[in-house]
């Protein structure tokens, strides 16, 4: 026999009970459908976190001072003050992997404008290539400079939450606010990012150069974590060496004049980005010979300093999400291994009911091969149905939970195509020993049976 004419007569078989072949269908039906869901709830999971750390920035790596030591006791992570901007130039020059690197100086301060007030979560002091790193545009006005910084000029950037707080609905560019009785002008506002992954608000912040935050807002940080707005550190610049060992002492006036001494200032983080995010970790092996290297570190010697990087981040929550996505996606397949069982029993149940036609057809010279192809395209013919029916309702049930809980979904090609081939595998492997028993069948037994 042809196999165009094996397929008609499979699939007018498959017509003479529609119920029963629909019922037959359900169990491949729903395990499909349950697979698309998880895979593209899954996936729409992997793509927010993308896009999270990439708003953080994708390929981010944070360089944070060590812990200093009391007693035997550790004072935590930034309590031992061994960064510096030198640390920061040092970067851009000698670790080829980075693009940009931006030294940050954290305060946390009331800004006042007029009879409003607020505390912001963060007064951040940085350069103008923190907003590369971290893709922030602008909503309104325009980026403090490298001039602005050198010159530690009080001109800051707001955040649309402190922005909303002190000015309402108006536009905050050109007013001026109070940080610790510094004023400063607003130059720009920034464009909202929301809240992160942990629910920090990352538009209530005021950002301005850091010289600025450090001179006359923070302080000057020294090694011991001590602040002054007019001292200069004259502890241990790193262990193992000391101030005068690398700079000449600064006298009297020029501590009075030069308030800034921009040798002697330490910064509370380094923000660096590496021209690809899978060369981060090359780039943090750059960044650790370097500054071991600076900081005067010999063999044997802890690190001063940590080094988190935003690619490992994302890998660890890109492998958790997909870990528990591969989870749900075993319990789904679950009920694909029920609905096949279904199928074989509905198939052998089929063989019993027409051996006669069976016995009939081998009577008239259809040979064994005809008839196993005839089962088995009719056990493929409905995984493959109740697959693409699944498909469906698979892809409908993820649009509903998008539209009607608010998850991030996102389209799964991958998904679609394996649940086809696993269709085509369930009606093969679960079809295959029905049409093999019917193949089987004597004629003259089979005509014979009632």
């Amino acid at each position: 026999m042809k196999i165009t004419s094996t397929f008609s007569i499979a699939y007018s078989a498959l017509l003479r009970n529609p119920a029963r072949a629909l019922l037959t269908m359900l169990g491949i039906i729903i395990g499909i459908a349950a697979v698309i869901t998880m895979m593209e709830i899954g996936a729409g999971s992997a793509v927010s976190l993308r896009s999270t750390i990439e708003g953080l920035g994708a390929g981010n790596i944070m360089i944070f001072p060590g812990a200093a030591r009391t007693g035997g006791i550790s004072l935590g992570q930034g309590s031992s003050m061994t960064l510096t901007p030198e640390d920061c130039a040092a970067m851009m020059q000698y670790c080829p992997t980075l693009t940009a690197a931006a030294p940050l100086v954290n305060a946390r301060a009331q800004v006042v404008a007029g009879n409003r007030n607020w505390t912001p979560n963060q007064s951040l002091g940085t350069s103008p290539v923190y907003f590369d790193i971290r893709n922030w545009p602008l909503a309104d006005g325009e980026y403090f400079t490298d001039r602005h910084v050198q010159t530690a000029a009080t001109v800051c950037l707001v955040g649309n939450t402190l922005a909303r707080e002190l000015f309402g609905d108006e536009s905050p560019v050109g007013h001026t606010v109070r940080v610790k009785n510094v004023t400063f002008r607003i130059i720009g506002l920034l464009a909202p990012k929301g809240a992160n992954m942990m629910g920090f608000d990352q538009d209530d912040i005021l950002i301005a150069p850091w010289t600025t935050i450090r001179q006359r807002v923070a302080g000057s940080r020294t090694s011991t974590g001590t602040s002054s707005t007019v001292e200069v550190s004259t502890s241990t610049t790193y262990p193992g060496g000391s101030t005068s060992d690398l700079y000449p002492k600064v006298n009297s006036s020029a501590q009075t004049n030069y308030r800034l001494s921009p040798k002697f200032v330490y910064v509370d983080q380094i923000l660096a980005v590496a021209a690809k995010p899978e060369l981060a970790g090359k780039a943090e092996d750059e960044i650790v010979k370097l500054l071991r290297e600076r900081h005067h570190l010999g063999e044997g010697q802890n690190n001063d300093f940590r080094i988190r990087n935003s690619a490992e981040f994302l890998k660890m929550l890109t492998s958790t999400t997909s870990m528990m996505t591969n989870l749900l996606l075993c319990v789904a397949l679950i009920s694909l291994i029920v609905g096949g069982v279904g199928i074989m029993n509905v198939m052998l149940v089929s063989v019993t009911e027409r051996t006669r036609e069976i016995g009939l057809r081998m009577a008239v010279g259809a040979r064994s091969r005809d008839i196993l192809q005839q089962f088995l395209i009719e056990s493929i013919v409905l995984c493959l149905a109740g697959g693409c029916l699944g498909i469906l309702l698979g892809h409908g049930a993820a649009l509903l939970v998008k539209f009607q809980l608010h998850w991030a979904v996102a389209a799964s090609p991958g998904a679609v195509a394996a649940a086809v081939t696993v269709s085509a595998f369930v009606g093969i492997a679960f079809g295959f020993y029905p049409a093999w028993k019917a193949s089987k069948l004597d004629p003259i037994d089979a005509l014979r049976y009632e």
